[in-house]
């Protein structure tokens, strides 16, 4: 299924990975957000789970190994052009995800991933709905010592 202009709705995955009080965030290499930084995920593939998506999407953009936990946000992504079209349209689940192995680096869709703590998140250029998820997710992780 094309991605721009779709027919349906795609369903994307994200992983909210948390470790040591701190966040991933990866900088976009595909439209749609291209260049932005975001929740590191991406489309779920046929016959995959939505927690296998998360942790896959995250092993590719990020080379972490990541569990799959709670679900911290269902959302609308809904990109339209100058005409009014809808060119992109995802609902998003996004996952907390504890590290279990891995390195982080850039990979597949992502042309950068880091570490990023709370503090730095405030000033950090990311939209406010993705900052306000990775916020859920570092609060959880601290609420449930995940951390």
């Amino acid at each position: 299924m094309k991605r721009d202009y779709p027919d349906r709705p795609l369903i994307g995955v994200g992983a909210v990975i948390v470790s040591r009080n701190r966040v991933v965030v990866a900088r976009r290499g595909h439209e749609p957000l291209k260049g932005e930084w975001s929740i590191p995920g991406g489309v779920l593939e046929i016959g995959e789970t939505l927690r296998a998506g998360a942790a896959r999407e995250a092993l590719e953009e990020t080379g972490l190994v990541v569990e799959a936990g709670e679900v911290l946000e269902v959302l609308d992504r809904i990109v339209r052009d100058t005409q009014g079209r809808v060119q992109f349209h995802y609902v998003l689940v996004d996952f907390l995800c504890r590290p279990v192995g891995g390195e982080l680096r850039a990979g597949g869709d992502a042309e950068d991933v880091r570490w990023l703590t709370a503090s730095e998140l405030e000033t950090f250029p990311i939209a406010d709905s993705a900052a306000a998820v990775l916020r859920k997710g570092l609060d959880r992780a601290i609420s449930a010592s995940l951390n």
